[in-house]
């Protein structure tokens, strides 16, 4: 079941943001990603609008929308390639005609997988947070 966050689900989700941001992205140390934690709690999500994924009770994925843009999609890491972010991306389409993203270029998994969601490249650029390679990707409904 897909449904809008609750107040209650924050500490939830940035459990799992943490742990797949850990896990995708070896190539960032995970103390950048702890630091993170509260900038996320306090500012993204807040302005973001949220939806879970909820499976036997329990919170396994996520994703936030600022605008147009798909601002975050995490599943926990041991519910990946399950088919969760595929069924997170089908209920976040309807409700844009377009959607935009960034994807660090050394995310492979992550990159390849937004291709075959039908996202494109339009550009590339140097993420100032980390110092890596990062795509703007971009999907849209017409």
């Amino acid at each position: 079941m897909i449904r809008k966050l609750k107040p209650t689900d924050i500490e939830l989700i940035l459990t799992i943001w943490l742990n797949a941001s850990i896990k995708a992205h070896g190539f960032v140390s995970p103390e950048f990603w702890k630091s993170q934690v509260p900038s996320m709690r306090d500012i993204y999500i807040p302005a973001s609008e949220t939806y879970v994924y909820e499976k036997s009770g329990e919170i396994v994925g996520f994703y936030s929308l600022y605008e147009d843009m798909l601002a975050a999609i995490f599943v926990a890491p041991e519910h990946q390639c399950k088919g969760i972010g595929k069924e997170l991306i089908a209920h976040v389409k309807p409700q844009r005609n377009t959607l935009t993203l960034s994807v660090y270029k050394a995310n492979h998994a992550s990159y390849q997988f937004y291709l075959k969601q039908g996202f494109i490249t339009i550009s590339e650029q140097l993420d100032e947070h980390t110092g890596h390679s990062e795509c703007m990707m971009k999907w849209d409904r017409y």
